[in-house]
């Protein structure tokens, strides 16, 4: 069992950044796949970046592609989002997820953090 806990979010201005962290404890991060979703208001959850388990390979959604940078630092257990020139269409609830793959579902999730950028 892996228990996931983001924190970082809060709120931002349009055009600043954010860093999200996701501190895992049960096992350690590197036996999984790690990506970052979001669900805005009134929408449906869509996955923004993932990560293989040891950083090699990356995923982003267009919609972040070129400002949020995804990260992992397996010796501290912690998944990371960078995210830069924040748009107010990053408000959202964002949540780590832990799965075997980037292919494959993800098995864990976190409660999640808001993130709400003003204009």
């Amino acid at each position: 069992q892996v228990e996931l806990v983001e924190s970082g979010g809060g709120l931002g201005q349009a055009g600043g950044s954010l860093r999200l962290s996701c501190v895992a404890s049960g096992r350690a991060i590197s036996d999984y796949a790690m990506a970052w979703f979001r669900q805005a208001p009134g929408k449906e959850r869509e996955v923004i970046a993932a990560i293989s388990w040891n950083g090699a390979n990356t995923y982003y959604a267009g919609s972040v592609e070129g400002r949020f940078t995804i990260s992992r630092d397996n010796a501290k257990n912690t998944l990371y989002l960078q995210m830069n020139a924040l748009k107010p269409e990053d408000t959202a609830v964002y949540h780590c997820a832990a799965g075997p793959s980037m292919s494959h579902g993800m098995d864990y999730w976190g409660k999640g953090t808001l993130v709400t950028v003003s204009s």
